[in-house]
């Protein structure tokens, strides 16, 4: 770690080289993009932004004044021995001072091989793996029984003809879950059995079903130290949702249960790294814990322009420096998305397609 420091230090400005995943900025985004975003507004950074990429078409790959070179990496499902073989080549070229994964399906990988990429010179913050799978979908509702966290009841099925003892169970409406994304509140037996084919084809089982909760939908955005402390905690309102369930508008809160709840999350767990609080809170006031996604969510921009760049922080301490918890953000603060033709080169698509590289 020391060695690192001195190589990226140069006339009191960091000079380090980040890679980042989840480049796809499209109708469901990633968090890439918007991490990227805030790390390069860090006025102590001079920062080379590698991207990540599963897919050909992720728009980040060709936005050049936000990532500066770009890397096709083997899908999460080709293990560990694959990705660290490709992460080696791109190290060898690049000098990686750090990766910062952030979808939630390769997070295994990459605590696995945390200690490996360490001993190369390549820093990670992440949660220890009990940590992350303390979390899981498949685990919250035992989860927060444990430590007296309000979480909705919850089914944990893997044939569709258990889905009418989950109804008897938990009532209409309910929420069909996939284990790592997607959810479809049903209304009826067949709504549930179509939802449960529909996210077993994209990501298999286990299915979760949940007890739907009425109320207003509000997310927060907390960033651990790995020993029980929350560095930064921002909750956020949605004021616009997709047909998908994502915020495409949303106002930072002054709400100190909300926040102490996820200090509370962070305390119990000793979250190491970003993590985000799907928060549904009840017409009495009451906050249920939906999910937990266990990386920065894809609005993390917001807490940069309130005025607590979580991903700089992160950067920062996992490069081994002291950061002291933020105390104030702006209330008040809106982001609103949107979409844009971005134009590019036939010649740029090949050559990621062809060589892997962009």
């Amino acid at each position: 770690m020391e060695k690192q420091l001195m190589n990226i230090e140069q006339a009191g400005i960091k000079k380090i080289v980040i890679a980042v995943t989840a480049l796809n900025a499209i109708d469901s985004p990633g968090p890439g993009v918007a991490v990227i975003r805030a790390i390069r507004e860090c006025p102590d950074f001079e920062v080379r932004i590698i991207g990540l990429s599963y897919e050909s078409l992720e728009p980040g790959l060709y936005m050049h004044d936000i990532v500066d070179k770009t890397y096709q990496i083997p899908y999460p499902s080709s293990g560990t021995d694959t990705l660290m073989g490709r992460l080696m080549h791109i190290h060898e070229i690049e000098h990686i001072d750090l990766i910062i994964p952030n979808f939630d399906a390769e997070l295994f990988n990459f605590i696995k091989l945390r200690d490996k990429l360490n001993e190369a010179g390549i820093s990670t913050f992440l949660p220890e793996l009990a940590q992350f799978e303390a979390r899981d979908k498949l685990k919250l509702y035992e989860f927060g029984k444990k430590h007296g966290l309000t979480i909705p009841r919850d089914k944990i099925i893997h044939q569709v003809k258990d889905l009418t003892e989950a109804a008897e169970s938990l009532g209409y409406p309910m929420v069909v879950k996939g284990k790592f994304y997607d959810a479809i509140v049903a209304n009826t037996l067949e709504q549930a059995q179509r939802a449960f084919y529909k996210i077993q084809a994209k990501w298999g089982l286990p299915i979760i079903v949940q007890e739907f909760i009425s109320g207003t939908e509000i997310n927060v955005a907390a960033l651990g130290d790995g020993e029980g402390n929350a560095i930064s905690v921002i909750p956020m309102r949605k004021l616009y949702i997709t047909d998908k369930g994502k915020a495409w508008a949303g106002i930072t809160l002054d709400d100190v249960s909300l926040i102490e709840l996820a200090r509370k999350f962070v305390k119990i767990t000793k979250w190491r790294g970003g993590c985000e609080l799907e928060i549904m809170q009840s017409s009495d006031g009451k906050p249920y814990i939906m999910e937990v996604n266990p990386r920065f969510p894809a609005w993390i921009y917001l807490t940069a322009a309130a005025g607590q760049n979580q991903p700089a922080a992160l950067v920062k301490m996992a490069l081994g420096e002291k950061v002291e918890p933020y105390s104030d953000y702006e209330v008040g603060k809106i982001f609103v998305r949107y979409a844009w033709d971005l134009i590019t080169d036939i010649r740029e698509f090949q050559k990621i397609s062809g060589t892997g590289e962009l």
